[in-house]
């Protein structure tokens, strides 16, 4: 018999998973999906993500597949189904056919992660497991001034790890800006790729400069000069969250 391939968008609030990848007996996304569609299909089911996030990250649009042997039910029953079984942290939004040889990791062409920042105010109690709070407002344009330098082709060694394994820094920018939506100050980032912890490096880093007053120069000579030690502190995991993927083709 032939199998589907079947692709899956996923959020999920991660602060209580250890990420999204499947590591021993801790809590993961993936360990969580894969247990919910083993139990659907009686054997184990492989679900393959279009990348990590870590422990504490959040997403509105995680993009999975898999293969699945069952033929009797429309690709969009699937929602419903694994949504039954999981925990409520964790929710299919939108399940459908893809191609045999589609791969959500492989075939991806850029992503996209926002960044939540509450500002001088007072959160509200939920707001605290989805945004960064900081106690000042910072200068918006000084920030985007910022931004604008790591568009295009940008060797983003200044917010990689050193524990980041990935043999190259350089990832394609195509777009970068912070924005106001109602209360809360968003920087939104996409790129063909992520180094690991690269988004909290840069939203961390660029509050740091424009709160220390860097001119717009002094920051480029510090993405040029390529060394880590130079970024500001990496903001914390719960204000980002994974929030689209383009794809080449589904």
């Amino acid at each position: 018999m032939t199998e589907r391939n079947i692709r899956l968008v996923i959020a999920y609030d991660g602060t209580n998973f250890s990420g999204w990848q499947r590591q021993g007996p801790d809590r993961s996304v993936q360990g969580d999906i894969e247990a919910a569609l083993a139990k659907m299909h009686k054997h184990p089911v492989t679900l393959i993500g279009s990348g990590r996030t870590d422990a504490g990250v959040h997403a509105a649009g995680q993009v999975a597949n898999f293969k699945t042997s069952i033929a009797h039910i429309p690709a969009i029953r699937f929602v419903p189904a694994l949504n039954s079984i999981l925990e409520r942290d964790v929710r299919i939004i939108h399940a459908e056919e893809a191609s045999p040889d589609f791969h959500a990791r492989f075939d991806a062409k850029s992503r996209t992660y926002r960044y939540h920042i509450i500002c001088g105010r007072p959160a509200l109690p939920h707001e605290l497991r989805y945004a960064w709070q900081i106690w000042r407002q910072p200068d918006i344009r000084v920030l985007n001034a910022y931004a604008r330098l790591l568009l295009g082709e940008t060797d983003c060694s200044l917010f990689a790890s050193p524990r980041d394994p990935s043999l190259s820094r350089s990832r394609y920018i195509s777009h970068a800006r912070f924005m106001v939506e109602g209360r809360t100050l968003i920087f939104e980032i996409t790129a063909n790729a992520f180094l690991w912890k690269m988004v909290r490096s840069i939203v961390g880093s660029l509050l740091y400069f424009e709160e220390r007053g860097f001119s717009v120069e002094a920051v480029q000579r510090l993405l040029d000069a390529k060394n880590h030690r130079a970024a500001g502190p990496t903001a914390p995991p719960e204000g980002l969250f994974l929030w689209k993927i383009d794809y080449y083709r589904t």
